[in-house]
């Protein structure tokens, strides 16, 4: 399993920061409560987990 330390900085750097959440939890298919979506096949996602 890989992680991600991620930091943010400032109203810029929070902004920046929210987007990127966002941006990554679309590709793995999490809602923004944190649950699996279950319309995304999970096979289609596999090389980004």
């Amino acid at each position: 399993m890989r992680e991600i330390v991620h930091i943010q900085a400032g109203q810029c750097g929070n902004q920046i920061g929210a987007k990127f959440w966002e941006v990554i939890s679309d590709e793995h298919g999490i809602d923004p409560v944190s649950k699996i979506n279950e319309n995304i096949n999970q096979l289609d996602i596999l090389n980004l987990i």
